[in-house]
């Protein structure tokens, strides 16, 4: 067992760590047990009633959280011609084909955060797969990345768009914001990303879909949420 610090020492000591809250509580107690010197990111972790190792009970998909992450992406486009100069009036940070897949495959280069493709560079993507894969960065469809819409594409994910998926252990991590951002922004950014995972159900998830639902901040410890008043909404 990891020792842990002063800090988070003290904050455990400021609510019930066996008790659920009711979610507007917990992001209130996330903000209060966030005690380092710099704006800790808030990060929502739910546990699912699906088995990821079924096709047919993947839970992914994205969406734009209304005050943003706190944090800017950076953004990888592969496209060429007129949609290379529309990523780049969009704001994409990287653009470019062969050259990227070169520098990536040769170089280790991973200095992006986002990685967008038009459907035609697919084939050029392709080539990536072993490594953009693992770490969840290959552009989908499902997830809004594969697209000839690149301006509206690489406007959202800036805007603060965030992918979600459920990982092999059926929980789906994502962050919704900074807890310099207030109650009222983290409840409303919570409660979109919620809504869209509880939307996306597969037909073929069996019983209790949300298992449980938990917030914490970088350095605090974890705050759950009542999941099933998230279900009943």
């Amino acid at each position: 067992m990891p020792k842990r610090g002063k800090n988070y020492q003290n904050s455990i000591k400021e609510f019930d760590r066996e008790a659920v809250y009711d979610t507007h509580e917990a992001i209130e107690l996330v903000q209060k047990t966030a005690k380092a010197k710099f704006d800790e990111t808030i990060e929502l972790s739910a546990r699912l009633g699906v088995d990821p190792r079924h096709a047919d009970q993947q839970v992914r998909g994205a969406v734009v959280l209304p005050h943003g992450t706190g944090n800017t992406k950076r953004v990888l486009v592969f496209a060429k011609g007129d949609k290379a100069k529309e990523a780049e009036a969009a704001g994409a940070d990287f653009v470019g084909a062969d050259e990227y897949v070169n520098k990536i495959q040769n170089e280790n280069w991973f200095d992006f955060d986002v990685v967008v493709a038009t459907p035609d560079m697919m084939s050029v993507v392709g080539r990536l797969g072993r490594v953009l894969g693992p770490k969840g960065l290959m552009p989908n469809p499902k997830s809004g990345t594969v697209t000839f819409d690149v301006e509206n594409a690489v406007n959202e994910i800036k805007a603060g768009k965030v992918e979600y998926r459920v990982d092999k252990t059926s929980i789906v991590h994502v962050v919704i914001g900074k807890a310099s951002f207030g109650t009222e922004k983290l409840e409303e950014n919570f409660n979109t990303i919620m809504d869209a995972i509880v939307k996306a159900r597969p037909a073929a998830a069996k019983g209790r879909y949300l298992r449980s639902v938990v917030i914490s901040s970088t350095m605090g410890p974890g705050i759950k949420i009542n999941p099933q008043k998230l279900m009943d909404k």
